[in-house]
């Protein structure tokens, strides 16, 4: 059973970076720069979806939006590793 559920509230663990996929200048969210940050470590976010990676059927990735202000607007969907999220803003 996945440890986070689709709705559930949840937080960065750590800074979340977009990764860079090669020295060509490609990176996991193209038009976004490479590194650049996407998430700081205790932003909350949601998670909108849980599946896995098709190379790590056993590894679980969860996607989630951040808020990105005050407001409570919402990021386009990252994809996140349980061990990179938290229950709590700690």
């Amino acid at each position: 059973m996945s440890r986070f559920q689709m709705g559930d509230m949840v937080f960065a663990a750590v800074d979340l970076y977009n990764e860079a996929l090669d020295e060509g200048g490609a990176s996991a969210i193209p038009d976004l720069a490479p590194d650049e940050l996407l998430a700081a470590q205790g932003t909350r976010g949601v998670v909108v979806n849980v599946g896995h990676a098709q190379e790590s059927p056993r590894e679980e990735i969860y996607l989630v939006r951040f808020e990105l202000d005050a407001e409570g607007m919402l990021s386009e969907p990252i994809g996140c590793l349980v061990e990179e999220l938290s229950e709590t803003r700690g």
